[in-house]
This record gives structure tokens, sequence and C-alpha cells, in this order.
């Protein structure tokens, strides 16, 4: 493990990954700089999407960890702090993608792919590491429909992953400063989004029907064919129900 006096710098420290993460290095001793808009106790004012105080939150940083996103396009956070980042030390920055961005043409991650660049070209020692997605956003899919008396899913499959471990991952390549793009990761099991919707179900006690549906385009297709979820042996530890279990 690498250890140094200079601080951590966490993006999206406030977030369900974020906050697992600064938790983490915490805990056994690292210093951490959580960049936040507010300026929050324990934490460092600065705004990605303006740039203000994005210059002061990087300065004597050792590493920056880019977990802030948003409902929209990252490219202009990503680009801000890279700029910053370029002129502030060129500490190294591991940044949390997502699988599939490359194969599925959702506009969303076409903001991702576009921080990827940005980051790879940039003059700055880099490393990207891909997940599938969050336990929390397969439960969103659902937990929307509470109300409904049928539960739709889509007609493919999620490999759904805990933010744990994608911390522990993101904390093992900040420690082996393992540079470039990573290998994905992704949950420990393969399963159809009816399926995960039943595990959501009986965890709420209900029993209402499932229904899955498909939809015409190329972005559901992409879906279908498999493009977000990692083959071979799985990185994750925590299952659907286990999470589900956990968040009660």
């Amino acid at each position: 493990m690498t250890t140094s006096s200079a601080p951590v710098l966490v993006t999206g420290g406030t977030g369900s990954l974020g906050s697992e993460v600064v938790r983490r290095l915490s805990a056994r001793g690292d210093a951490v700089r959580v960049l936040s808009r507010s300026g929050a106790p324990h934490t460092v004012r600065g705004d990605l999407e303006t740039g203000e105080g994005v210059d002061a939150a990087v300065e004597g940083v050792r590493a920056i960890l880019h977990l802030a996103t948003t409902s929209r396009d990252d490219t202009e956070m990503t680009r801000k702090l890279v700029a910053a980042a370029e002129q502030g030390g060129r500490p190294r920055i591991l940044y949390s993608s997502i699988v599939g961005i490359d194969r599925i043409p959702l506009a969303y991650y076409g903001g991702k792919r576009a921080s990827e660049r940005l980051i790879a070209e940039s003059r700055l020692r880099w490393t990207i590491l891909r997940s599938t997605q969050f336990h929390n956003f397969v439960e969103t899919l659902f937990r929307v429909q509470r109300y409904s008396p049928v539960v739709l899913a889509p007609a493919f499959s999620f490999q759904p992953i805990s933010v744990t471990d994608v911390a522990t991952r993101l904390i093992e390549l900040l420690d082996d400063e393992v540079l470039g793009i990573a290998p994905d990761i992704g949950g420990p099991e393969v399963r159809t989004a009816r399926d995960l919707a039943r595990a959501w179900l009986r965890a709420r006690g209900s029993r209402r029907p499932t229904l899955p549906f498909r939809l015409p385009g190329t972005r559901f297709a992409a879906f279908a064919s498999g493009a977000n979820l990692v083959p071979g042996d799985p990185y994750g530890t925590v299952t659907f129900e286990d999470y589900l279990a956990r968040a009660r």
C-alpha cells in the first residue's frame, strides 16, 4: 500500500460511492479532501460547473478520485477539473465510469465517454475504472413504480454491483498505482431485470405481478445484447438481496 501525507481529493465525496470511499480512506488514516459546492463541514468549497474554488482544492493533493456526476453531461465538470490539475502539480487522477458506455448510445453515456477522453488525453497520470450499474440504481427502476399495480421490467439483464465493492476496487487501484483503463468490474450475478424486480417485491412483502417490456431502437438493443455486462469472473461480492437486506 502506498501512503503519503499529501491528501487525496475526492469529488462527489458526499454521494453514495464517494462517501464510502471517503469513509474507507479516512478510517485507514489517509488525509482526505472532499470537494463540495456548499463548503459543508469537513469539505472544501468548490464548484466543478463554474470552476470556482477548484484550483485551490487541487493544490497539494497527491491524487484525485473523480466521482462527481450529474444527471446531465459531466464533460465540462471534468474539463475544469483536469485543467486545474494540470496547472496545480499534476496529481494522478482516477475516474469512475460505467461499463458499456462505448457500446450503448445513451446521451449520458456519451458524456462519460467524453470525460474519459479528456482524462486520457491530459498531461496527468490517470486510471479509469468502469463498473456495472449500482444496486441502488436498479432498485430505483422499481421504486418509482411502488404505487403501480404491475411492476414493469425491461427485457434484458443487469449485473448490479455494490458501491462498497466499487470503493474497494478504487482504493486498490489507488494503492497499486495502476495506470490506464483498468479491467471492468461487475456484480456477483447476472440476472434478468424481471428477476431483480421480483426480488425487490419479495423484500417489500409484495405479491404484485411483474411484466417484461421491450422498446424499439438501438439503445434498448444494446442493453439486450449484454453490452452493460462484464463477462468472466465477477469482482463484486454483494448480491442484490444482500443490498436490499442492508438497506432496510
